[in-house]
C-alpha cells in the first residue's frame, strides 16, 4: 500500500481508474432516470438532453456528449492551457463511454417524479464528488465557467448558476415538454435536481475531506501511544509537557490529527497501552498538509493568480478613473 502511494505514476493510474468508475451511477441515472421522465438537468448533461429531446431521440446522448465536449476542450485548451485539460479529458470520454454503453429506458425504475429528481440528484452528486476527489472534471459548463471567469469579472459559482438556469429553462419549448399535463413542473424538476445535486457536491466532498483531533492525556504511557500511533496508524503525533492542576503533577498530553476513517482505530491503539487514558475528541475541517490535503493544487493556484491579476488590473483602472 505505502509503495502505490509513493509511486506518482500508481496514483495517477488509480485516479483515471476513479474518474472512469465514478461517472457510471452518473449516466446510470440519466438513462434511467432523467431522460425517461423527460427531465432536464442543468449543465451540458442537461443541454445534450436538450439535444435528444429535440431532435426527436435520433442523436444520443453520448455523441453530442463527446462532440460538445471535444468543442469546449479545443477552446479551453487554447484559452486556459492544456495541462487543465488531459484529466477532463479522461473524464469527457468515460462519460460518453458509460452514455453508450448504459441504454436509455422506456419506462423509468422509479414510477414517482420526484422520488426519481431526488435519488438522481443525490448519485449524481456523489458521483461528481469523486470525480473531484479524484482531481478530475467531466467537463461541460465548468470549461465554461472557467472560461467566462478568465475574462470576465464573474465568479465560477455564478457563472455555473447562469449556464444552468438558461439550459434548464430552454427545455420548455421543447414539443417532448410541451406535450407533457404540465410543463413548467418538469421545468421545477430540474431546478430542483441541480439543487439536490450541488447539495450532494458539497456534502460528500465535506465528508472525504472530514478530520478528526483526538488530544490524549496519559501519566505513564504517553510515549508508547505516540509510538504505537506512528508506526500503526502511520500519523504524526505532537507531544506537549502539561501540569495537571489537581494533581499537581506533571502529564503528557498527546494531540493526534488523523481522518475520519481511522478514529476508531486509534481508539483501539490507546485502549490496549492505557485504558485508564483521557481521550479528548473533536471534528475539524480544513486540514492541510502533508497526509492530508494539499493547500492548493495547480489548477486552484493557477485561478488565485489569474483572480489576483483581475483584481490588480480592477484597481488599476478605478485608480485612471479617479485620477481622470
Amino acid at each position: 500500500m505505502e509503495t502505490i502511494l509513493k509511486n506518482p505514476k500508481l496514483v495517477t493510474i488509480g485516479e483515471y481508474l476513479g474518474i472512469w468508475i465514478s461517472l457510471l451511477p452518473y449516466a446510470l441515472c440519466v438513462n434511467q432516470l432523467m431522460v425517461p421522465q423527460k427531465i432536464v438537468g442543468g449543465g451540458l448533461t442537461g443541454l445534450t438532453e436538450i439535444i435528444y429531446f429535440a431532435s426527436s431521440t435520433t442523436i444520443p446522448i453520448w455523441c453530442s456528449s463527446l462532440v460538445l465536449n471535444g468543442i469546449l476542450i479545443l477552446i479551453a485548451g487554447f484559452l486556459i492551457g492544456w495541462k487543465f485539460c488531459v484529466r477532463t479529458i479522461i473524464g469527457v470520454l468515460s462519460l460518453a463511454f458509460w452514455f453508450k454503453v448504459i441504454p436509455v429506458a422506456a419506462e423509468p425504475f422509479l414510477s414517482d417524479t420526484f422520488m426519481s429528481v431526488v435519488v438522481s440528484g443525490m448519485i449524481c452528486g456523489v458521483a461528481l464528488a469523486m470525480v473531484y476527489l479524484c482531481n478530475g472534471s467531466s467537463g461541460g459548463t465548468d470549461i465554461i465557467a472557467m472560461i467566462i471567469n478568465k475574462y470576465k469579472h464573474v465568479s465560477i459559482g455564478k457563472a455555473l448558476f447562469m449556464c444552468d438556469l438558461l439550459i434548464i429553462s430552454s427545455a420548455y419549448f421543447l414539443p417532448d415538454i410541451q406535450a407533457c399535463e404540465h410543463p413548467i413542473e418538469k421545468i421545477i424538476y430540474g431546478l430542483v435536481f441541480t439543487l439536490v445535486y450541488t447539495e450532494a457536491v458539497d456534502m460528500a466532498m465535506r465528508r472525504a475531506k472530514h478530520a478528526v483531533q483526538f488530544t490524549i492525556f496519559s501519566k505513564r504511557h504517553a510515549e508508547q501511544i505516540a509510538t504505537a500511533i506512528n508506526e500503526r496508524a502511520h500519523r504524526g503525533v505532537t507531544i506537549t509537557p502539561g501540569i495537571g492542576w489537581y494533581s499537581k503533577r506533571e502529564i503528557r498530553v498527546l494531540t493526534v490529527l488523523v481522518k475520519s476513517n481511522q478514529q476508531n482505530h486509534i481508539f483501539e491503539i490507546i485502549k490496549e497501552i492505557d485504558p485508564n487514558a483521557f481521550v479528548s475528541m473533536a471534528d475539524t475541517q480544513g486540514v492541510f498538509g502533508k497526509g492530508f490535503e494539499t493547500v492548493l493544487n495547480k489548477k486552484e493556484q493557477e485561478m488565485a493568480r489569474q483572480l489576483e491579476i483581475e483584481q490588480d488590473n480592477q484597481e488599476k483602472a478605478e485608480k485612471a478613473q479617479q485620477m481622470l
